[in-house]
């Protein structure tokens, strides 16, 4: 049986990927959407549908055509197009420590969207994150000291809301890691006048998911959609 469902992903490699721009811009974000969880459900069963990189590269070299931009933490475990299975020209992949915005990110998701024609925007974090583990413990070093300070919002939550929890506890910090992310897709919308009409028009879709890196799995927590 595996056997198989594999062959058929490969065989049928061409209905889950985008060839040219027509495709792109016929695709709808939830569409989208559609196509990250399908590619999780093969990551989890271990059928792997994009397995000849070689050909991708072929195929990319002249364009690309992503639908939809992943902003993910820089955890080794938790790369965007192995969780999602997909190949090179997919998605494009923006990773910084404790999937947090930034101006920088903001303006890299205005790219994907309003310049490349991505129809999605994904923030995804995780269990058993460092990042959310370091802003728990309000950790002070260098540089990163401002960066888990954007985490500090779903620190607070977290304690106001759930204060029998212990904040630095494993169940802590994955609470605080899932606050983060609804927190972060909240203000999208609120730090970017040109991704709020895009979504207003429905040209894109905003999606919150959690990847627990015990069993692989991503759960969808939060879709945002305007019909």
């Amino acid at each position: 049986m595996v056997t198989f469902v594999s062959n058929y992903y490969r065989t049928n490699r061409v209905k889950m990927r985008l060839h040219n721009i027509d495709d792109q811009k016929s695709m709808t974000p939830q569409m989208a959407l559609s196509f990250l969880k399908e590619g999780n459900k093969r990551f989890v069963a271990n059928l792997k549908a994009h397995a000849n990189l070689l050909e991708q590269v072929n195929e990319t070299k002249e364009s690309q055509f992503p639908f939809a931009i992943i902003l993910s933490c820089i955890d080794s475990r938790t790369s965007a197009e192995l969780i999602f299975d997909q190949g090179l020209g997919d998605v494009f992949s923006t990773r910084i420590a404790g999937n947090v915005l930034n101006e920088d990110i903001i303006g890299s998701m205005e790219f994907a969207c309003k310049l490349a024609g991505s129809k999605l925007i994904m923030v995804l974090g995780h269990s058993h994150c460092g990042a959310i583990t370091g802003a728990c413990k309000d950790v002070k070093l260098g540089h990163l000291s401002n960066l888990l300070a954007k985490v500090d919002p779903a620190v607070e939550h977290v304690k106001k809301y759930y204060p029998d929890l212990d904040i630095k506890s494993k169940e802590g910090v994955d609470m605080v890691a899932f606050y983060n992310v609804e927190y972060t897709i909240n203000h999208i919308l609120t730090k970017s006048t040109v991704l709020c009409e895009m979504y207003e028009k429905g040209e894109i879709g905003i999606v919150g998911a959690f990847y627990k890196v015990e069993t692989g799995e991503v759960d969808f927590v939060k879709e945002m959609f305007v019909e």
